[in-house]
């Protein structure tokens, strides 16, 4: 089993399935890609998926991973599932105010708030 080591920690709750990233920076290129693939694949892996991403642990964002949020929440949409973003870092939520993608995503304070957001 030659298995590139995730990116991600991937847990399923009450048909939720929550995303947290282990690095604190999501700046390079070729993990964005890794980790947009590795959501990718949690997304289609059922009907109506319930996406739930954390970003407790992450500091510094590029635009590149916002670009790859964008195609994530494109991808759960055309699958009539639900994403939610949660635990983003002022200054991170910031960037997301500039660009407007606050007004995209679902944005929620905690993961519990979050997870009760579902419908």
């Amino acid at each position: 089993m030659a298995q590139a080591e995730s990116r991600l920690r991937v847990s399923d709750r009450d048909g939720i399935t929550t995303v947290e990233f282990v690095d604190r920076n999501i700046l390079d290129e070729a993990n964005i890609q890794a980790i947009s693939e590795e959501i990718t694949s949690l997304i289609d892996r059922t009907d109506a998926p319930k996406l739930l991403i954390s970003f407790a642990n992450v500091d510094h964002l590029s635009s590149a991973a916002l670009g790859a949020l964008i195609t994530i929440n494109h991808r759960v949409r055309d699958r009539a599932g639900q994403l939610r973003l949660a635990n983003i870092d002022p200054q991170i939520y910031e960037v997301f105010v500039i660009t407007r993608l606050n007004k995209l995503f679902q944005i929620h304070d905690t993961t519990d708030e979050a997870v009760s957001s579902f419908s």
